[in-house]
């Protein structure tokens, strides 16, 4: 639409008075100034305003369950590029109870947090680890980044259209158009930041849910992505058990490391 209200605008002759037609013509735009324009990064504000609807509408959800599946790619000392999949489910109650599972191969995980406490359980090996947890999902999602060096699965689900979203980082911000995602209509944009590009995609018309999101490191030369598809469901059926962790006879009870010291527990999804 910006494009287009653009040309519009320019197409339009406005009336001359008789000694603006006799002046001489402005003089036309340097290359340098042309070029400029040109190389721009582009920032649609529709683009970010979709961005910004979308966490407001976030925002107002009190509880929900959500189901990505992932494809993540990691990049091998050679160079080489591998994927590893897995299924993440979240179950959420605002203000302060969660519950992630995580299936994959390699490294299923689950993560739960019931206001109090928040563990993480390996179920392959049966280690688990709990700690005290602030009051709120976002507190606890801030605590785990900045003490312990885990990024929570889902985190952006609860970080956008707050402050802590980094919507002002972004330098190129492009729509580009309709498209389908499980049979459900959608907008996708696609969007440029120090380090990352990333497509995602909005369900169109009163529910402005993410539907899919593509990441792509661009400090890394073989460019790896992590591509996840959404499933929502807003009415879920839970009850408060379901955000606390009842060890088995065999669990082992380990701690988690703060990230400054040389074991860092980790949680990739």
């Amino acid at each position: 639409m910006k494009n287009f209200a653009f040309l519009l605008a320019a197409s339009v002759a406005l009336p001359l008075s008789a000694a603006a037609q006799a002046a001489d013509p402005p003089d036309p735009p340097s290359a340098t100034t042309a070029s400029s324009k040109t190389d721009a990064p582009e920032r649609d504000a529709g683009a970010i305003s979709a961005l910004q609807k979308m966490g407001s509408y976030l925002r107002t959800l009190t509880s929900f369950q959500v189901k990505g599946d992932i494809a993540t790619e990691e990049v091998r000392v050679d160079g080489q590029k591998v994927q590893e999949n897995s299924v993440a489910t979240l179950v959420a109650s605002r203000p302060n109870k969660l519950r992630i599972d995580i299936e994959s191969e390699r490294r299923p995980r689950q993560l739960l947090y019931d206001g109090k406490t928040f563990t993480m359980w390996a179920p392959k090996l049966d280690f688990y680890a709990s700690m005290d947890a602030p009051p709120t999902i976002n507190d606890l999602a801030n605590q785990l980044d900045t003490l312990y060096n885990l990024n929570m699965p889902f985190v952006d689900f609860f970080r956008w259209g707050t402050d802590a979203s980094g919507i002002s980082a972004i330098t190129s911000a492009v729509d580009l158009g309709p498209s389908q995602i499980g049979g459900v209509t959608c907008q996708q944009y696609a969007f440029r930041q120090d380090g990352l590009d990333w497509q995602i995609w909005i369900q169109n018309g009163d529910y402005p849910l993410p539907r899919k999101v593509v990441l792509t490191t661009t400090t890394d030369d073989a460019r790896p992505q992590y591509v996840a598809t959404y499933t929502w469901n807003l009415a879920p059926s839970f009850s408060d058990e379901a955000f606390v962790f009842t060890p088995d006879k065999d669990a082992k009870r380990i701690s988690i490391a703060q990230w400054r010291q040389p074991q860092v527990a980790q949680v990739t999804p």
